[in-house]
């Protein structure tokens, strides 16, 4: 038994309706926080690249291509655009 379900047992009807909609709104903004987290740490990381590390333009270019590319699809493959690629053998 969870700790979640051992709480339930001891409140009212209207304090479990309360519980499930808490649970149910952490369950959507946790994985939202996780993508926004996620965007601004590589946004943060592309400027310090960009600003602080001297390097010729075109490593630069390329390096934002690849963190960028990067991202897109981890995104995909988190909303699950990109799933039935696990299905596909070459």
């Amino acid at each position: 038994m969870n700790y979640i379900t051992f709480y339930k047992s001891y409140i009212t009807i209207t304090g479990m309706v309360w519980i499930n909609f808490v649970i149910h709104l952490y369950g959507i903004i946790m994985p939202l926080l996780t993508i926004i987290i996620v965007l601004i740490v590589a946004g943060i990381f592309l400027y310090l690249v960009n600003n602080y590390i001297p390097m010729d333009g075109k490593i630069k270019t390329i390096l934002n291509v690849v963190v960028v590319i990067a991202v897109i699809v981890w995104l995909l493959k988190l909303f699950g655009v990109l799933s039935y690629l696990k299905d596909i053998n070459i």
